[in-house]
């Protein structure tokens, strides 16, 4: 079961339905994910807080002219098959409009941090 894919596809689909926000069972790479996405602007906000006695987070959903600003999520590295790749070979994203979300010994970065830290890692994500 892919817990970073089943999120990604819910905040996809929060946004093709029009919804605010969405709700997503906590854990540390899920929120360290999404603090990236925060940072390069993909949602609007997120916050922690408990439900039923279990953690969840609410992701607020970005749109841009009535449009979600996530269009489409891939998820590149699966648990059945990891990809590596190194800050040489990071090459811009869908013609530099979208971003690959990578996990790195300093943390979970987007393409363009690592490029700029010089850092490789595991590509998790692709998002445009």
């Amino acid at each position: 079961m892919d817990r970073i894919g089943d999120m990604l596809n819910m905040i996809k689909l929060a946004g093709k339905a029009k919804h605010p926000i969405a709700t997503i069972p906590h854990s540390k790479q899920k929120l360290a994910i999404l603090e990236c996405l925060l940072k390069a602007g993909y949602i609007a906000g997120l916050s922690v807080r408990t439900e039923k006695g279990f953690p969840v987070i609410d992701v607020t959903i970005r749109y841009e002219n009535d449009a979600p600003r996530i269009h489409e999520v891939a998820r590149i590295s699966k648990p059945s098959r990891r990809l590596y790749t190194s800050s040489k070979d990071l090459r811009p994203f869908h013609g530099g409009h979208g971003s690959q979300i990578l996990s790195t010994p300093k943390g979970i970065l987007t393409d363009k941090e690592a490029k700029k830290q010089q850092v490789g890692g595991e590509i998790l994500l692709s998002i445009w």
